[in-house]
């Protein structure tokens, strides 16, 4: 019988709705963000020396990501 208590417990173990909520966010409202995030790490990647840190487009990504998740985040709080 305990077995079949553990076994149990574990499959209703809690999910983080703010992982799903964030990668929604960054797919759709935030995409455009997203692909010139994607599209400066692929420029820093492919060059051998740079100065570039892709640090303004990662905050410009969050910040859109950030203000998009709160809208919905707050929704599967109990």
């Amino acid at each position: 019988m305990a077995a079949r208590w553990i076994a149990h417990a574990e499959e209703e173990e809690a999910v983080d709705p703010r992982i799903h909520v964030r990668e929604h966010c960054t797919q759709s409202h935030c995409l455009g963000f997203s692909k010139e995030f994607n599209a400066c790490q692929e420029r820093v990647k492919s060059k051998a020396k740079t100065t570039e840190t892709c640090t303004q487009e990662l905050f410009q990504l969050l910040h859109c990501v950030d203000h998009c998740a709160t809208k919905d985040l707050f929704k599967h709080l109990k």
